[in-house]
């Protein structure tokens, strides 16, 4: 369903932006989205099964998923900015001008977000994957009783979706670790059971002066990946989604499963990110990138340069050994 064609049922948008437009400030250019919501509310399905299947990921490529499930768990910060992402319209305007891109693959949301992107019919073959577990809200006491209140498998597989991903915090000094990883594993074994992919992020983590840390260290991670490895009856659908850290030749040297890159929120410089992502990708078994804030939330505020320079990361990984070109270019 094209944004500028609406099926039979649906209201024609009033104003959609370009794809690659970060300009548009009309502020009803998504207005009827809320309208079709009010009158419509089973467009969203409508909307999910018409849409155009992507072929299944493949080994010869690297997959590229763009992220955007932060805002439903309350971590609407960018860097210094504590509402980068705050702005709906905005989120929506950067995430279409990424998905517009040929080498995107898919989006990773949350079911408003992925709602949002079904109506407006940019997600003709791409990837779907679901945010399951959105309940351990940024900054609160519970934050390690990381509840799935986001999209079930069942939904998942309803929506035609590739997988459901998951963040599984292991707090060895709270225990509402146990439940938490009880319920990764359950939802791992639902997902398995529709052959639906589970993309588990797992981290190490710490309470330091009442706020939750995780542990980026090398021997850390590594430890995270053999915990989360295990959790299912099952380890045929589950791809782990990991950050890039020192010594990452070792970290992968600790999975055989398929693995993604995250890029978590970005405190370096663009140069110093993609070099690491660069020499990341290079390494047997990752099999690509989902990423969010780092691309959607560019320090130039060039989102279409931003994923285009991820995007050649890609395709040179396995035979480049310098940072890409276009990683200086200003599109």
């Amino acid at each position: 369903m094209s944004p500028h064609h609406a099926e039979p049922g649906l209201l024609a948008p009033d104003s959609v932006p370009a794809p690659n437009s970060q300009a548009n400030d009309d502020p009803r250019r998504y207005e009827h989205l809320s309208r079709i919501r009010l009158e419509d509310p089973g467009a969203v399905a409508r909307a999910a099964q018409s849409r155009v299947r992507p072929p299944a990921p493949r080994s010869d490529k690297q997959n590229f998923i763009v992220a955007a499930d932060h805002p439903a768990r309350g971590a609407l910060a960018v860097g210094s900015d504590a509402n980068a992402m705050a702005d709906r319209r905005d989120l929506l305007d950067r995430l279409q001008t990424a998905l517009s891109h040929p080498a995107v693959d898919g989006v990773l949301a949350s079911p408003d977000i992925l709602d949002d992107l079904l109506l407006l019919g940019v997600l003709d073959e791409k990837l779907i994957f679901g945010s399951m577990n959105r309940g351990g809200l940024a900054g609160s006491v519970h934050e390690i009783d990381d509840r799935f209140t986001g999209h079930s498998a069942a939904a998942l597989q309803a929506l035609g979706a590739t997988g459901g991903k998951m963040l599984t915090r292991i707090c060895l000094g709270d225990s509402a670790t146990a439940a938490a990883l009880e319920a990764t594993a359950r939802a791992i074994d639902l997902l398995a059971e529709r052959g639906l992919v589970a993309m588990v992020e797992p981290f190490l983590s710490v309470w330091d002066n009442g706020r939750l840390r995780n542990d980026l260290s090398p021997d850390a991670v590594i430890k995270s990946v053999a915990i989360a490895s295990a959790l299912g009856s099952t380890s045929a659908y589950t791809w782990m989604k990991l950050p890039v850290v020192p010594e990452m030749e070792r970290v992968m040297a600790s999975t055989t499963l398929p693995t993604v890159l995250l890029g978590g929120d970005p405190d370096g410089s663009p140069d110093e990110i993609f070099s690491s992502w660069q020499s990341a990708l290079a390494l047997p078994g990752v099999r690509g990138l989902t990423v969010g804030r780092t691309l959607l939330y560019p320090q130039d505020g060039n989102v279409a340069g931003a994923i285009a320079a991820a995007a050649s990361l890609l395709s040179t990984s396995a035979h480049a050994n310098t940072v890409p070109s276009a990683l200086n270019r200003k599109d």
